[in-house]
């Protein structure tokens, strides 16, 4: 009884020793997939998750146009429409609160390129800016 009672002591301690090591890289790759994921099955509310509620959202359609991440997500999504894309986390910088990622979001016939600034918000990585390009797949 003794031995079983110093196995789960030991089985306990680095059970909770190894969820507490969860790294900031892990976590940037969770909010990054929580933006991926609610994009590509049009499922806001894992969407926004990702988001800090004032991000920005940066592009050049016919021209340079600078909007609010989660009201153009809110306004722009399909509810119960899964998305034909491959997601893929590219590249994840970090240096203390501040992290950068590069997504690739591959359609049929384009990919979006993504850049993304997260900062770590109250122990919460958050987007808090994006920006993006299109790139036309070549027949």
């Amino acid at each position: 009884m003794k031995n079983t009672l110093i196995l789960f002591i030991i089985f306990m301690t680095s059970t909770t020793a190894t969820f507490a090591q969860i790294s900031d890289r892990e976590l940037v790759e969770n909010t990054l997939t929580n933006y991926m994921e609610g994009g590509k099955n049009n499922d806001f509310t894992t969407l926004k998750k990702a988001f800090h509620n004032t991000a920005t959202m940066k592009f050049i359609g016919d021209q340079y146009t600078e909007v609010n991440a989660l009201e153009f997500f809110e306004e722009k999504m399909i509810k119960g429409t899964v998305i034909d894309r491959t997601n893929r986390i590219h590249d994840i910088s970090i240096s203390g609160n501040a992290a950068s990622a590069r997504l690739e979001l591959e359609y049929p016939t384009f990919t979006y390129i993504d850049y993304m600034s997260l900062l770590k918000i109250e122990g919460e990585w958050k987007i808090v800016s994006k920006i993006f390009s299109k790139r036309e797949k070549q027949n």
